[in-house]
């Protein structure tokens, strides 16, 4: 049985990842949605996820770097 790995750890964070999440649909020009979605290619819905990682790596960076 799979287990379900994309859970908020942190429920509180909810409306802040939702916020995020749809900030890097908008950098990438994917017309995401807040309700269903499943009209979306994998790409599509990949590229919202490669965007979320890059900004959250680039700011971990940033905070090591001191800036």
């Amino acid at each position: 049985m799979a287990s379900r790995s994309n859970r908020i750890l942190v429920p509180e964070a909810k409306e802040g990842l939702n916020r995020f999440k749809m900030e890097a649909a908008h950098e990438v020009g994917t017309p995401l949605t807040e309700g269903y979605n499943g009209d979306l290619t994998s790409r599509q819905n990949g590229s919202v996820g490669g965007q979320m990682v890059k900004k959250m790596v680039q700011e971990y960076e940033n905070k090591l770097s001191g800036k």
